[in-house]
């Protein structure tokens, strides 16, 4: 397996919409809390993928993915915060591995990535949630991120029940 990591340029979106979209529903449909609930229609997740190629064609959000080979196995986003008072802060949104790849690395790649290009674009601090008891979690404290706290019955999960989130940051240097 050899994965590279990317930044997607607006221009080249078209080109990884259908991996990017498949990913998504590969995610969803695995249980991961990302804001939709299983089984996502290919539409749907074509939609959410238009909606981030105009964040990424205004500057607003940074896309990075993995791949292997043509397969998209990897994504997360940097979702840059655009008010005066927050210029030095962005959040880290949509951290996704394909169920096939998970639990070799690639979350972590993709991690370090994002934080190294957050420091490019001067963001210190950067925040996330996530689902809490998420598998996720144990990678975000390995990589520094402090929780800040949870917040109860935060996020419909596939089941109906209502469940916390995690919020986390981490102060770059």
């Amino acid at each position: 397996m050899s994965v590279t990591i990317q930044l997607v340029k607006a221009t080249e979106f078209v080109a990884f919409a259908g991996g990017l979209a498949e990913l998504l529903r590969d995610a969803v449909d695995s249980g991961a809390s990302v804001g939709f609930l299983p089984p996502l229609a290919a539409t749907e997740a074509r939609e959410f993928w238009a909606g981030v190629e105009q964040n990424v064609a205004a500057g607003t959000t940074l896309l990075l993915f993995a791949t292997d080979g043509d397969w998209v196995v990897g994504t997360v986003q940097l979702v840059l915060a655009t008010k005066p008072n927050g210029l030095h802060r962005a959040e880290v949104a949509k951290l996704l591995v394909h169920s096939q790849f998970q639990r070799r690395g690639i979350g972590r790649q993709l991690m370090l990535a994002v934080e190294e290009l957050a420091r490019q674009h001067q963001r210190s601090t950067l925040v996330l949630d996530t689902l809490q008891g998420a598998g996720s979690e144990q990678l975000y404290q390995q990589l520094g991120y402090v929780a800040v706290g949870a917040i109860p019955q935060f996020a419909r999960v596939a089941g109906g029940a209502l469940e916390a989130t995690v919020v986390y940051y981490k102060l770059l240097n």
